[in-house]
C-alpha cells in the first residue's frame, strides 16, 4: 500500500470500504441484540486495539512509524478529530435515536468538500455540489428524518462531530504526501482506544468469550475497510471520496432488510435511489487537477 492507485482502483476501494463498514455495522447490530454490553463504546474500543495490532503486524518495518502519532502535528490532530467524531456520533445516537444522528453526521461530505476547497485547493463545479445536496436530500427521505423537530444540544454535538469528520478526510488527503497509509490509520485507532478506553473497559470485562471473538472480528473488518479508504484518498478528491461514503446507510439498511427483516416504504426507497444516482453523478463529474501522492514507503 505504497504505491499511489488509479481513480478507478480508488473508487473500487472506496466502495469495499463501505460495504465493509456496513458488515461491521450489522454485526455490532446482532452482538447487541444478544449481548447488550457490546454497545458502541466496546465496539470503539476494539476498533482502535485490533486496529494498532493488524496495522503493526501488517505494516511494522514497511512504512509504519508509530513514533510520528506521538510527534507529527497533523497526524495528532487527524487521530484527535476522528476519534471526537466517533465519541460525538455515538452520544447522538444514543440522545437522539440513530436517524436523527446519522443524517446529521452524513453532512460531512459537504464540510469536507468546503474545507478541501479552501486548504486544498479542490474546487468543485456548482454541478458537484448541487448533486451531492441532492444525495443529502435523499438520506433525509430515506431515513424519513424530522428536521424540524428544533435544535438541542445534541444537535449542536452532532454538528460539530460532522464537522471533525470533514476535517479528518481533508487531513486524510493532506497526509497522503508525507505519511504511510497504516501510519495515517493507526492515528485514528490510538485516539479511538483512548476516548473509550474508560467508558468501554467494565462492559468489556462482562463479555463472554464468544462475544469478544466476534467483536475482534468485527474490528479486524473495519480495520481493512479504513486502510482501503485511506488509501482510496491518494487520488480520489474528498468530494468523491465523502460522497461514496453516503450510500454506507443504504447497503447497511439492505443488510437489515435481509438479516433483521427490516421492510422500508415506497418513499424511503426513492430517497434511496436519489441517493445512489447522486453519488454516481458526483463520481463521474471529471476530477480537479490535483497532483499524484508520492510513495511513503
Amino acid at each position: 500500500m505504497t504505491s499511489t492507485p488509479s481513480q478507478k482502483t480508488s473508487i473500487l476501494l472506496m466502495l469495499g470500504s463501505v460495504v465493509l463498514f456496513a458488515i461491521n455495522v450489522l454485526l455490532i447490530r446482532g452482538l447487541s441484540l444478544y449481548f447488550p454490553a457490546a454497545d458502541g463504546w466496546v465496539a470503539s474500543l476494539f476498533r482502535g486495539i485490533v486496529g494498532l495490532i493488524i496495522v503493526g503486524a501488517l505494516f511494522h518495518g514497511r512504512g509504519l512509524q508509530f513514533t510520528h502519532l506521538f510527534t507529527k502535528p497533523l497526524l495528532i490532530i487527524r487521530g484527535l478529530m476522528g476519534g471526537f467524531g466517533i465519541l460525538s456520533f455515538y452520544i447522538t445516537v444514543v440522545h437522539l435515536g440513530a436517524g436523527r444522528s446519522v443524517i446529521i453526521n452524513l453532512s460531512y461530505p459537504m464540510f469536507g468538500s468546503l474545507f478541501a476547497a479552501i486548504w486544498l485547493k479542490e474546487f468543485l463545479p456548482i454541478r458537484s455540489w448541487l448533486w451531492m445536496f441532492a444525495g443529502f436530500t435523499g438520506l433525509v427521505i430515506f431515513l424519513e428524518i424530522d428536521l424540524h423537530a428544533g435544535v438541542n444540544l445534541y444537535d449542536l454535538l452532532g454538528l460539530a462531530g460532522a464537522i471533525a469528520a470533514g476535517i479528518v478526510v481533508v487531513l486524510i488527503r493532506q497526509l497522503r504526501h508525507s505519511e504511510h497509509t497504516a501510519t495515517i490509520y493507526a492515528s485514528q485507532c490510538f485516539a479511538s482506544a483512548m476516548f473509550a478506553a474508560w467508558p468501554a473497559l467494565g462492559p468489556t470485562l462482562s463479555l463472554p468469550g464468544n462475544a469478544v471473538l466476534l467483536m475482534i472480528v468485527g474490528a479486524a473488518i473495519v480495520a481493512i475497510a479504513q486502510l482501503a479508504m485511506t488509501h482510496a484518498y491518494r487520488t480520489l478528491s474528498v468530494a468523491r471520496g465523502s460522497s461514496i461514503q453516503m450510500i454506507l446507510p443504504i447497503i447497511t439498511a439492505l443488510g437489515g432488510f435481509i438479516y433483521f427483516d427490516e421492510h422500508f416504504t415506497s418513499i424511503e426507497i426513492l430517497g434511496a435511489a436519489l441517493t445512489l444516482l447522486a453519488t454516481w453523478q458526483v463520481i463521474r463529474t471529471p476530477a480537479p487537477t490535483i497532483e499524484p501522492a508520492p510513495s511513503c514507503s
